[in-house]
């Protein structure tokens, strides 16, 4: 989930519960009134109707003055536009707590044939206040709506730069983020501009480097190859022809090892069986003695793969199997979505991972066989295609299997 995402998510978490808050404290702000002012006019009511009882209007005018009540003269009006919160009646007399339409509560009470409808002059203020603190949470509101646009607008431009951090990782190395501002994002931006160009620069003089090399060491061991095909017959002749294939083969494996980590060397997809892999992997091996590999497609089934590059792979474990096994012959074995390569010979001292390394060998002395750039470039191929190496060893057999997982 990126960090827009959540960002968003957060907001309408916090918007929802800001809107909740603002109700429940209306509603509990408003009960809280209705209870005071209630309390107050049941408390009151007894004093006024003393007065009203006695017909005395002026005590009752000056009471209402020390309480800052005020006589209603609309009662009519009023009692038609209001509801009975309130109400306690005698056989000579009521009291009635309204509601009025506007939100205003009155105390209205009546004596044989006299009545009184009255009205707390000092809710006034209490309303304002409440009116004040609902637009307190109504700002509240806008400055989150406002800090929440402020904040998407400022982590914007991380997306973006995600999105060059990925194309440069893929192997665009001309990506470049914009420019996006002088804060910490846009320090950052600049930085990853700068290591991009360095890298890009290391990665075309090593590019080149690497291509000149390869093609420097091509056009000699070609020449030797050829002056060697001129040598008469004799085991220093299969000595040197062994050693400039092997020199031959390594070079290529380390042109195609950098295209790989590079990402320069783009995969092409596409479906063939297991019978068209093993053909491709066999014809790159030039195997004179075909009775030392023997093929067993039990199920030729199909993967969309890159054909080239993984013909490479299980040729290179075909390969080791014939250097390092101590018998012949080497079995390629098709079955269960998996392509295995077995062959006779001892275990391996340690765990895959290890021979996967470049130039790795089985121990640390240099006068021993070792799996050079073989099984490090298989690993590398099949972590491209999302596939598995796995290694076992049983009843004296290496068993080296690509699983595909189709």
């Amino acid at each position: 989930m990126s960090i827009i995402t959540k960002v968003i998510i957060l907001f309408f978490i916090s918007f929802s519960l800001m809107i909740f808050v603002s109700n429940e404290t209306n509603k509990l702000t408003q009960n809280t009134i209705e209870t005071l002012l209630k309390d107050k006019y049941i408390q009151v009511s007894d004093e006024l109707f003393t007065y009203l009882s006695n017909n005395d209007m002026n005590n009752l005018k000056n009471k209402l003055k020390e309480l800052d009540f005020k006589e209603v003269l609309d009662k009519e009006h009023y009692l038609k536009t209001s509801s009975i919160l309130y109400q306690y009646k005698t056989e000579l007399s009521s009291i009635e707590i309204l509601q009025h339409e506007d939100n205003r509560y009155l105390l209205y009470m009546t004596y044989l044939d006299d009545d009184l409808l009255v009205m707390d002059q000092s809710q006034g203020k209490i309303f304002k206040d409440k009116e004040f603190l609902n637009y307190m949470i109504l700002v509240d509101i806008l400055i989150l709506i406002i800090l929440s646009f402020v904040i998407l607008k400022m982590i914007y431009p991380l997306k973006e730069l995600s999105g060059s951090i990925k194309k440069f990782g893929e192997g665009d190395y001309s990506m470049r983020s914009k420019k996006v501002g002088s804060d910490e994002i846009g320090e950052l931006s600049d930085t990853f501009n700068a290591m991009a160009m360095n890298i890009e620069n290391l990665i075309t003089s090593r590019q080149r480097l690497l291509r000149d090399i390869g093609h420097e060491l091509k056009t000699p061991i070609s020449k030797s190859k050829l002056a060697v095909e001129m040598v008469e017959e004799s085991k220093y002749k299969k000595i040197l022809k062994k050693a400039l294939d092997e020199i031959d083969q390594m070079t290529s494996e380390l042109l195609d090892i950098e295209k790989l980590n590079s990402n320069q060397q783009r995969l092409i997809f596409k479906s063939f069986d297991m019978e068209t892999l093993v053909g491709l992997a066999l014809s790159k091996l030039f195997v004179e003695d075909e009775s030392k590999i023997d093929v067993d497609i039990e199920s030729n089934f199909s993967v969309n793969a890159d054909l080239n590059y993984l013909s490479i792979a299980l040729k290179n474990l075909i390969d080791n199997a014939l250097k390092y096994g101590t018998e012949k012959p080497v079995h390629i074995i098709v079955k269960e979505k998996s392509i295995v390569v077995k062959s006779k010979g001892k275990q391996l001292d340690k765990p895959l991972e290890f021979y996967c390394e470049d130039f790795t060998q089985g121990d640390n002395s240099r006068n021993q066989k070792g799996y050079g750039l073989g099984l490090s470039l298989v690993k590398r191929i099949l972590d491209k295609h999302k596939f598995q190496l796995l290694y076992y060893y049983e009843k004296g057999f290496n068993f080296f299997a690509i699983e595909t997982g189709v």
